[in-house]
């Protein structure tokens, strides 16, 4: 992986995730060279120096798309918001879940999403228990499949967007649904929904307002989720059998041992301020009994009841969720009619977490599989 930062895993992934995701390397580069001596002090020490810089390159980004805006330059203004939502809700990913301004930083990120979104996706909300979980929604045209997509414990529907999988996704004749989950993004952060074990519930909402459009079909929706979504996803899959597909993009087969593991400082963690996010996330706030909740975020026992097409994808350098619990998941879902286990090698890129190191190389290889299982 690129390590612009030496030694700060965190910061690296950042910056990686963000050039993989329509980020330039001349603009990256301007923002980070002022805060390298930040970098060295650590994963949290730094991250309001972090937020500054890449909020200064955000400004000025803006300003650019304004003023192409009013020249009439339409593809210009959109393609510089675009990275200017890349750039802030990376480093507003980076904070802890407590500093000042994180909320208004966020809301910038909506503004600035809304005014960058292709034509061919729009915002939607979808029904949840009294309130709904906020979407983007990408049209492939009438009676297209779609694919659910989820993030993870510290992506938002942002990230989602700007990974681009949806447009790939869109190029194989499928629409995609990008959802805040509870426990992240906006329905975390403006509607305080937090995570929890029984994702079902989430997958059934989502199915139901699908069923709702007259643009889906309704018996070709899947399901795919990234990260902490390697377990929301599946789980989801084993009990909402309407899903006609699922995919764990990064297997997350048992998230609580992993947290065993973070605190014994074994492996390497996604954003600084580990704790406070992760209680955050999951409405917790005693880290002494969380462990004893998380021991249940797990999949043993609930991939056997999978019981159609699971993909699991992963790379074998994974510094945060050993290769292992891949095959795990595999080798369970011994009911899924079509199971397949895809592991990205260090050789082809794509190895480190969720193969944010070569992120549109796993995308695509999700797609088309994606698409070729719909087909069939």
């Amino acid at each position: 992986m690129f390590e612009y930062f030496p030694g700060n895993y965190v910061w690296n992934l950042g910056v990686v995730a963000t050039l993989n995701s329509g980020g330039l390397i001349d603009e990256v580069d301007r923002a980070c060279r002022p805060i390298r001596e930040a970098a060295a002090q650590g994963e949290d020490a730094g991250t309001p120096e972090f937020l500054r810089a890449w909020t200064a390159l955000t400004d000025q980004l803006a300003g650019q798309a304004e003023a192409a805006e009013k020249a009439g330059h339409t593809r210009t203004a959109g393609q510089l918001y675009a990275r200017a939502t890349n750039y802030l809700c990376q480093a507003e990913r980076l904070q802890s879940a407590s500093a000042p301004g994180r909320l208004e930083t966020y809301r910038r990120v909506l503004e600035l999403q809304e005014k960058a979104l292709d034509p061919a996706v729009t915002r939607v909300a979808v029904p949840f228990e009294g309130t709904t979980l906020p979407a983007y929604f990408s049209s492939a045209g009438r009676g297209a499949p779609v694919m659910i997509m989820w993030n993870g414990l510290d992506s938002t529907k942002e990230h989602m967007y700007s990974s681009g999988h949806w447009a790939e996704l869109a190029a194989r004749g499928i629409s995609c649904l990008m959802v805040d989950c509870p426990g992240s993004g906006e329905a975390l952060r403006l509607q305080g929904l937090t995570a929890r074990v029984e994702t079902e519930g989430w997958a059934t909402a989502c199915v139901d307002y699908l069923e709702t459009r007259d643009d889906v079909d309704a018996g070709r929706i899947g399901l795919v989720g990234w990260s902490l979504g390697g377990y929301y996803a599946p789980r989801a899959a084993a009990f909402e059998k309407r899903l006609a597909l699922v995919v764990a993009w990064g297997a997350n087969h048992d998230w609580g041992a992993v947290q065993r593991r973070r605190l014994e400082r074994e492996g390497e963690r996604p954003v600084p301020h580990y704790w406070e996010h992760v209680l955050w996330v999951w409405g917790h706030d005693d880290l002494e009994t969380f462990p004893g909740f998380a021991d249940a975020v797990h999949l043993d026992g609930v991939v056997e009841h999978i019981t159609v097409p699971f993909l699991v994808c992963h790379g074998e350098n994974d510094r945060q969720i050993p290769v292992r619990y891949a095959h795990r998941s595999y080798e369970q879902a011994v009911n899924s009619p079509n199971r397949h286990l895809r592991l990205f090698t260090a050789q082809e890129g794509a190895t480190e977490h969720i193969g944010l190191d070569h992120l549109s190389h796993t995308s695509t290889y999700i797609a088309d599989w994606v698409a070729d299982t719909l087909a069939n």
